[in-house]
């Protein structure tokens, strides 16, 4: 990450280093700012688009905002308005579909925890939701939810600048990252795949499936609903597609080298299960360099794009800073 003129012999080597070192401070600032006000308008709408927990029937609220609620950095929505913006859009204008990223993100969470699947005790430092509210319930959130995310990211009247046939793309899309030619078919390959001996192309259908689809889907959104050129929407999308596959590569590295405070979830329960990972297939080592690369390649997508792109990037580099 050094500058290149930083090995210069002399008294100039001083003031470069700590020019480089104010800059890189400022774009931290700047990235944890771009988070931060992404989360708390997320938040914000979250709010006004979900029912209130005395909404009868009471139970099945209380259930939804439980897990909505828990916690979360919010990146999937974060993404939807990090693309719409490197394009030249609003964040505003797109405010219900990435509302809706959030809610389809959650839905996934709820049903990974349940004893059928991942059978997982704690999510982001809580109890999961079958935990508090019983299995039927946290069935039924999952599907309010993601029922809901689809009543948000098809109505029109909630985005009036957007042109309606980019709104139907963009739900479409979203649609097929979510099937079982997307998330589904990644969660039954994975499942069918714990305890047995895993190949590197099971191993990345099942990253790039089950997690990956759903981060592109969030990239390409944006970049759908922007309308923008074909040219800048395949270099958006194989963008997403990369740091789609980093992430639940870091994710894996996470489950072995994280504590659960920071994990938020039980520690090492993908060795447990016996699950398909890339520590387990390639080692800890080789898995950071993978992800390291594909971070790179998905930031040298962006070259194209101004500094309004610098958002794309920043969640790119944060994705395994987590853990590096």
């Amino acid at each position: 990450d050094c500058p290149v003129n930083y090995v210069k012999i002399g008294p100039g080597i001083i003031c470069v280093f700590w020019t480089y070192l104010i800059d890189r401070f400022f774009k931290e600032l700047s990235a944890t700012e771009y988070f931060s006000e992404g989360k708390k308008l997320i938040d914000e709408a979250l709010q006004r688009f979900l029912p209130d927990e005395q909404s009868y029937p009471e139970n099945i609220h209380k259930s939804m905002l439980y897990s909505v609620f828990a916690g979360g950095k919010r990146l999937r929505p974060i993404l939807v308005f990090a693309a719409v913006e490197a394009v030249g859009g609003d964040r505003h204008s797109v405010l219900p579909f990435a509302v809706a990223a959030e809610l389809v993100h959650t839905y996934t969470l709820i049903h990974d925890d349940l004893p059928a699947l991942d059978n997982d005790d704690l999510r982001r430092g809580k109890p999961t939701n079958h935990k508090v509210f019983g299995e039927a319930i946290a069935i039924l959130a999952g599907d309010a939810l993601l029922t809901q995310a689809f009543i948000l990211m098809t109505n029109a009247n909630l985005m009036e600048s957007i042109p309606e046939k980019n709104i139907l793309a963009a739900a479409q899309d979203m649609t097929l990252a979510l099937g079982t030619k997307g998330m589904i078919g990644g969660q039954v390959v994975d499942i069918e795949s714990e305890g047995k001996p895993v190949d590197a192309e099971t191993l990345e259908y099942i990253h790039i499936y089950k997690t990956g689809h759903l981060i592109r889907a969030c990239v390409r959104a944006g970049a759908i609903l922007s309308g923008t050129g074909k040219a800048d929407f395949q270099a958006l999308s194989t963008y997403g597609a990369h740091i789609g596959l980093a992430f639940q590569i870091v994710d894996d590295i996470l489950d072995i080298m994280a504590d659960e405070g920071q994990l938020g979830k039980d520690v090492g329960s993908d060795i447990n299960k016996e699950k398909a990972t890339y520590p387990a297939l390639y080692g800890l080592e080789e898995s950071k360099r993978k992800a390291e690369s594909l971070i790179e390649d998905g930031i040298a997508c962006l070259e194209s794009f101004d500094e309004r792109a610098d958002p794309l990037r920043f969640i790119a580099r944060f994705f395994v800073q987590r853990t590096f």
